[in-house]
């Protein structure tokens, strides 16, 4: 399979991305009884969108996933 190489500003938008993904599933992940949060929390969702920004990937989310698939490909 071949390995996307990302430039410095994408690595660092999937990063965002990832971790704004891991923070909703956290939050969500728990037992079903218990509260589940309102938003996710505004400085993960700004550095994700500031990231993809700085990238040049913001609107673009075509190109964005594209690059997530070939960075961290889904595990079968």
């Amino acid at each position: 399979m071949p390995t996307a190489v990302l430039t410095d500003r994408e690595r660092t938008a999937v990063q965002a991305y990832l971790r704004l993904l891991h923070t909703v599933r956290a939050a969500f992940d728990g037992p079903p009884h218990e509260a589940r949060p309102a938003v996710v929390p505004p400085t993960v969702l700004a550095e994700a969108e500031q990231a993809l920004a700085r990238a040049g990937l913001a609107g673009n989310e075509e190109a964005f996933f594209r690059l997530l698939r070939d960075w961290c490909p889904p595990r079968a």
